[in-house]
């Protein structure tokens, strides 16, 4: 069973259960392999390892920065996972980028995510647009529908979505954040249909604890929106718990923040 995790800064603190340093950060832009060796053992593949060990299980995480800061830019909002996987969908990589037909042909479960810019939603203009980069509620509902009917196509892959990343307080308007958790919740609540192979992890409600932003004791600090060490050696556990929960049970024993229920 292999397993795809993508990500960017915030991902990769979840992945190391810890947050990494700035120069491990800054290489991982680079080789992502490179930043492995300088850094700590990330908690993530070893809770893996120790779970294959002690059941028998073959399961195999890769992480991934998608996409990667050249060519394409360090962007991965809605928008983003749109341009590459639908609109620009192939055999052929996007702008170096692999496909959801690339991927789909070695990984059985893919985990993917936005970092935490994607909360600073604006207000809609007049229409939306699907081929905008705008970062707006209508906007993003129409990727993500697209992006869902473009999922459904490899039904033999499990998708999970993480909600949104928070943004600190001191790092967004009041008007944005309220925008935010109304996506958030429209994921959860209409975009997410029972019985497919697409599953949330609710990291957006793990950090924001049924607030508008990332609680003040889970941030670096009130202007930095990564997770503190705290929190990602929490919740390191529970995207674990989530992931094999999926795999095992098409996610019936986990609520979707990844405790079991």
């Amino acid at each position: 069973m292999n397993i795809l995790y993508i990500h960017h800064s915030t991902g990769g603190v979840i992945w190391q259960g810890e947050k990494a340093s700035l120069f491990t950060r800054a290489v991982k832009r680079v080789s992502p392999n490179l930043a492995d060796k300088l850094g700590s053992q990330a908690k993530l593949p070893a809770l893996f390892e120790q779970y294959n060990k002690d059941k028998g299980k073959n399961y195999l995480i890769t992480e991934t920065s998608f996409p990667k800061a050249a060519p394409y830019g360090w962007h991965n909002y809605p928008y983003d996972y749109y341009n590459i996987w639908v609109k620009n969908a192939g055999n052929e990589p996007y702008m170096e980028e692999p496909t959801l037909e690339m991927l789909t042909k070695q990984y059985q479960v893919i985990v993917f995510k936005h970092c935490f810019p994607v909360s600073d939603i604006q207000a809609d203009k007049d229409s939306a647009d699907i081929n905008s980069d705008y970062k707006s509620l209508g906007n993003y509902k129409l990727q993500y529908d697209a992006l869902r009917d473009k999922l459904h196509e490899f039904p033999n892959t499990k998708f999970i979505v993480w909600t949104g990343a928070a943004l600190a307080k001191g790092a967004v308007s009041e008007e944005s954040a309220t925008r935010a958790r109304e996506f958030f919740n429209w994921v959860k609540q209409e975009w997410d249909l029972p019985d497919d192979n697409i599953h949330i992890w609710d990291f957006y409600e793990l950090e924001t604890e049924g607030g508008l932003y990332l609680k003040e004791e889970y941030a670096t600090s009130d202007t930095d929106s990564h997770p503190n060490t705290a929190f990602a050696s929490k919740a390191v556990g529970l995207i674990f718990n989530r992931i094999v929960d999926v795999i095992e049970n098409n996610g019936t024993g986990t609520n979707l923040k990844g405790e079991k229920i």
